[in-house]
């Protein structure tokens, strides 16, 4: 039967797409800096044009509008708005995400805001960036002035895509920007995105315009790869510090208990101050969900022996036995099954949450000629079925991604796009992948 409330849609992000990167005031963020450092980048490859997103917008609602979509999900550039991070305000950025909005709208299209994706502007992080407790207080300035202009015209609301990537992957293992390999930095970072969450929240709520406010969490389950104590302990240590770090704090109202015993010897938490649970834990509308792959854990000795030098990322473990089933293009493992596990394991340790959307899921497959993406149609059909299987409230599915993009530290390598880019022309051209998934909406629309 057929759902009118379910949201059909696609995903991309700011830096991923928009290039411009010195257009109309916009400021540096870390990735800029972090795409200059050599080697940073796969072949030395930065966002400067991208999609060319910022000046073909037009064109991409176009192809929005004949996907037969009814939500877009994208998210602002925090440079492109404020340029140092804090203080003066671009009125060009703004006046450009208003232009998209109300062609969105329009078109029959419910914009689904992302406000940061992990573009922090470079004048913050010289200041300290996410380690700082300061760049959560400006975090939420930034969000109420977003919200104070496109409230009117936008009523979904994320603050945050994948806290994770921003925290472990960018202060901890040093493999995104800014690219830091800390341990109490990274586990500070975590923590300050989180407050930095619920202040944003707080303020949007306290802005007087209707919306819905959420958050969008990575959660890729982590399986033992035997059933032995050690392997089974090591993917609760990786469960910790990917899924539970982020989701406990949310709606559990405290942090893992094991948290303590993982880093202790690396961190005194003593960024965490009274009443911030409080503050992290605003209840929320909704709850996005990005699956990729299971992650298959193996208990493994620490990269680093020394407690005083070890990352936040070393936790003991081995994530690259990967089992002998079909794999993607960049080499992850194609298991459909994990979404269902992830939304209902969700559901089963907060009973209370929110509706949920599945806000990214898609992958990578060399191309053809003709772009029949066939095993990107299978991965996407088998993919919605399981998230369908879940049980939860769901309330949309959103494929990664419109446009191939800007692939963070791969850089142009991998394609996700249901649309080719040509990165020299910067031509589009619809995949297979998006004929099929055009149909596949209007076939569930019609309720067969």
């Amino acid at each position: 039967m057929s759902n009118p409330a379910f949201r059909w849609g696609v995903a991309t992000s700011a830096f991923q797409i928009e290039g411009a990167a010195r257009d109309d005031g916009r400021g540096p963020s870390i990735w800029d800096t972090f795409a200059q450092v050599p080697g940073a980048v796969a072949n030395g490859d930065t966002g400067d044009v991208a999609a060319d997103h910022y000046h073909r917008w037009a064109e991409d609602v176009r192809l929005l509008v004949d996907l037969g979509v009814d939500a877009y999900r994208f998210s602002v550039s925090w440079s492109r708005v404020q340029p140092e991070g804090r203080g003066r305000i671009e009125r060009r950025g703004l006046d450009f995400y208003r232009r998209l909005v109300e062609s969105l709208l329009d078109n029959g299209i419910e914009p689904f805001v992302t406000l940061y994706h992990w573009d922090l502007p470079q004048a913050l992080e010289d200041e300290g960036g996410w380690r700082t407790r300061s760049t959560a207080g400006w975090f939420a300035d930034y969000a109420a002035l977003v919200h104070d202009e496109l409230g009117d015209v936008v009523r979904k609301w994320t603050t945050l895509n994948e806290p994770y990537c921003s925290a472990v992957v960018g202060y901890g293992e040093g493999r995104h920007a800014p690219g830091a390999r800390e341990g109490h930095g990274s586990l500070a970072a975590a923590h300050h995105l989180l407050l930095g969450h619920g202040l944003a929240v707080q303020a949007m709520r306290a802005g007087g315009e209707p919306g819905e406010f959420g958050i969008v969490l990575n959660q890729s389950p982590a399986v033992p790869v035997t059933d032995s104590p050690a392997d089974v302990a090591a993917a609760t240590r990786q469960d910790v510090l990917l899924r539970r770090q982020f989701t406990d704090p949310l709606f559990g109202g405290a942090y893992p208990d094991e948290m303590t015993s993982m880093f202790g010897d690396i961190s005194d938490f003593s960024f965490r101050h009274d009443g911030d649970l409080e503050v992290i834990g605003q209840p929320l509308d909704y709850v996005g969900l990005n699956y990729y792959y299971r992650l298959h854990v193996a208990d493994a000795p620490h990269r680093e022996p020394d407690p005083a030098k070890r990352t936040a990322h070393d936790i003991g473990v081995d994530t690259t036995r990967l089992p002998d089933v079909p794999r993607t293009g960049m080499g992850w493992p194609v298991e459909p099954e994990g979404m269902t596990v992830a939304l209902a394991d969700l559901k089963a340790r907060h009973p209370g949450l929110p509706p949920v959307y599945v806000t990214e899921n898609g992958c990578v497959y060399p191309d053809n000629a003709d772009f029949e993406d066939a095993e990107r149609i299978a991965f996407l059909g088998d993919h919605i079925a399981a998230a369908q299987a879940a049980g939860v409230d769901l309330r949309g599915y959103f494929c990664w991604s419109l446009l191939d993009n800007f692939e963070w530290a791969h850089g142009y390598k991998h394609r996700f796009g249901l649309v080719h880019v040509d990165y020299q022309t910067l031509q589009r051209t619809p995949r297979a992948s998006y004929h099929w998934y055009r149909a596949h909406i209007a076939k569930a629309r019609q309720g067969s």
